[in-house]
């Protein structure tokens, strides 16, 4: 797939587009801090830029990758969301990871909801999560995702746990389906103050 052929997708408060050089930036100071731990992190220089590169590659071997999260109105970056497996892995992936300083404003739950659905339009049915078994705010999004975790299903390494996601079948006109809408409807009320633990 060339990247120009990559497909945009909006929601209410983000625009979803594939990585850009100019996205650099904050991927690297992301995957260099304490924040990637759970994501093979905090990872040097050199490691930053090849991870990066192949997440732009993966789009192209694939067919399918990871968007760059970008603000509707200000078009500030504020993660990645979207589709990965690299050579070797059992499953197809829904992957997420925001910006430090961005964290606990629903920006991950609006912005994997809709490339879930977006990879499921397209033929998908189903996907997991690998997850850090102490990634703890993860494993909170991934539940609110309606996703499950599967004991039977193969890891990458052994020390993940494996969410299952939902079918297309069972989150179309869903009570969890509507319930992810009205909660990224919250978010996006700027009279909404959520309290206790941030989560994405």
């Amino acid at each position: 797939m060339s990247h120009a052929a990559i497909p945009v997708i909006e929601t209410q408060r983000l625009v979803l587009r594939g990585p850009e050089p100019e996205d650099y930036p904050n991927f690297k100071a992301t995957f260099a801090s304490y924040r990637s731990r759970f994501m093979g992190g905090p990872l040097n220089a050199y490691e930053a830029w090849m991870l990066y590169a192949a997440e732009i590659g993966h789009w192209d071997i694939r067919g399918f990758g990871m968007w760059m999260i970008h603000d509707k109105d200000t078009d500030d970056t504020y993660g990645m969301a979207g589709g990965w497996q690299p050579a070797g892995w059992p499953e197809r992936e829904i992957a997420w990871i925001i910006w430090p300083d961005k964290s606990g404003k629903g920006y991950a739950l609006e912005a994997t909801h809709a490339v879930r659905a977006h990879y499921y339009a397209q033929g998908w049915d189903g996907a997991v999560s690998y997850l850090d078994p102490m990634n703890l705010d993860s494993i909170r999004l991934a539940e609110r995702l309606g996703a499950v975790k599967d004991k039977e299903a193969p890891t990458i390494d052994g020390s993940d746990a494996v969410y299952r996601h939902p079918s297309p079948a069972a989150l179309d006109g869903s009570q969890l389906a509507h319930g992810i809408e009205m909660e990224i409807g919250h978010y996006a009320d700027p009279m909404f103050k959520p309290k206790g633990w941030a989560l994405d």
